[in-house]
């Protein structure tokens, strides 16, 4: 009883609750209480931006807590089998950030991914595409392991190995690179100090990457 009561404990429910609230938290004091940004925009523009957050944090880690476990770190029964709710809930906030700034993304709001003609810069062009190649590995993923794809051991064992995976977190990393890096080189011109969600976003892959190179088998 005891041994099947391990294997059932699951504290995805509370992960995903603390890392939604850290990220709406964060993103409302920075851009709303100390940015200036009106209330008005908080439903989509905000939102949005703590979705994004929540959601990078959950895929981070979703391909964590096995390396760090493999590096002797002890990380509870219940943070394992959270995994699968992890890596599906990450990927359903990444799917609603991505349909969002799709609506979002014009020079009005986004001018600094624009050029005077309209036309995308070259950082913001290798940042849309990094994001764009890692969501289809994150759908590819879910995909796989949520149909008859999971049948098939070699693709199975190919989208879990090492390398596969870390490629699939350097888009990501890219992404969020490309995305934010100017706004990291001023920190004079952070919301009272506050640094970016990007950087924020940027750190946790920076710990999760380490964390995989050293311990992902």
């Amino acid at each position: 009883m005891k041994c099947n009561s391990i294997k059932s404990e699951n504290s995805a429910g509370k992960i995903i609750a603390i890392t939604m609230l850290f990220s709406l938290a964060y993103v409302v004091t920075r851009y709303h209480i100390f940015g200036g940004v009106p209330w008005k925009d908080f439903p989509f523009y905000i939102l949005n931006k703590a979705l994004a957050l929540g959601g990078f944090i959950l895929i981070t880690y979703n391909f964590s807590f096995g390396p760090l476990k493999n590096l002797g770190i002890k990380v509870p029964d219940s943070w394992l089998n959270a995994r699968n709710i992890l890596s599906m809930t990450g990927f359903l906030l990444v799917l609603i950030h991505a349909l969002m700034s799709f609506i979002l993304f014009r020079p009005e709001i986004y001018g600094k991914f624009f050029e005077k003609d309209g036309t995308l810069t070259l950082m913001a062009g290798i940042s849309i595409l990094g994001g764009i190649l890692s969501f289809v590995i994150l759908w590819m993923m879910n995909l796989t392991f949520q149909s008859y794809m999971r049948e098939d051991k070699a693709f199975v064992n190919f989208i879990t190995s090492r390398t596969f995976l870390l490629w699939a977190f350097t888009l990501g990393g890219v992404h969020l690179f490309f995305m934010g890096y100017k706004g990291w080189l001023h920190p004079s011109l952070w919301h009272a100090g506050i640094p970016p969600v990007s950087l924020v976003a940027m750190l946790f892959f920076i710990v999760g990457y380490s964390v995989n190179i050293l311990g992902r088998k």
